[in-house]
């Protein structure tokens, strides 16, 4: 196994395809770990993270939607998300590049 931060690095930023083409950030980000986790040192642990991340917003995102009903919420939780969906994978990837421990807020865990 050799270790490769930059693909790391480029694992925590393909998230950031949506604001290009508007969507990809679950597919991309899986893509590379599923077909690097094993040849790249710590890939499978920031795959998890990433993946658990991207899960974790379309449920919250899915949740945002019934809650435009009660008193406009679901646009704030909608603009909350979009923030924490493109600030938090820069940083993780600046920490990532840094070999610092990485960390998704909200994020639920559904692959461990």
């Amino acid at each position: 196994m050799k270790q490769d931060r930059q693909l790391i690095v480029i694992t925590h930023l393909s998230q950031l395809i949506t604001l290009v083409i508007g969507f990809g950030s679950l597919i991309l980000p899986l893509i590379l770990w599923a077909t690097q986790k094993e040849k790249v040192y710590a890939m499978d642990k920031h795959g998890k993270q990433i993946m658990n991340f991207q899960l974790s917003l379309i449920i919250y995102t899915i949740i945002c939607i019934p809650l435009i009903l009660l008193f406009g919420l679901g646009l704030l939780g909608f603009l909350i998300l979009g923030i924490i969906a493109i600030i938090f994978p820069i940083i993780n990837a600046i920490k990532a590049s840094n070999g610092q421990t990485t960390t998704y807020p909200l994020s639920l865990n559904f692959i461990s």
